[in-house]
């Protein structure tokens, strides 16, 4: 599957953002998907994850509350949107999916196959 990432940009501190992540070449449904982001000399890390449709979204604590990942199996399309901005969640984010994933896995991001190219969100304070 291909993924196609879009929807950052710059935003106050407390605003929000919605990134969203469009899928082609597969049937999106069955896979696994995840939002990632990497901030500037820091590694990547784990932000929001969905394995299947109607089950359980599991997000980084630093996230949480804040941050809520859905799909649309319709539309073959991810979203993660952003409330309540803070400056530490500038970074580049990006979306992966994989159809094999397991539960285990699901926060990590090298068992994931497929990866869209990121979108850059900047909160300014």
């Amino acid at each position: 599957v291909q993924l196609q990432a879009s929807g950052g940009g710059l935003v106050q501190a407390g605003g929000s953002l919605r990134l969203s992540c469009a899928a082609s070449g597969s049937t999106f449904s069955r896979y696994a998907v995840a939002w990632f982001r990497q901030a500037p000399g820091k590694e990547r890390e784990f932000v929001a994850a969905n394995r299947r449709s109607g089950t359980t979204n599991y997000y980084d604590d630093s996230v949480k509350g804040r941050f809520t990942i859905s799909r649309d199996n319709a539309k073959n399309t991810v979203y993660l949107q952003m409330n309540s901005l803070k400056p530490e969640d500038t970074a580049v984010y990006y979306c992966a999916a994989d159809p094999n994933l397991i539960l285990s896995s699901i926060r990590q991001s090298v068992y994931y196959k497929n990866w869209g190219q990121g979108t850059l969100v900047t909160v300014s304070s």
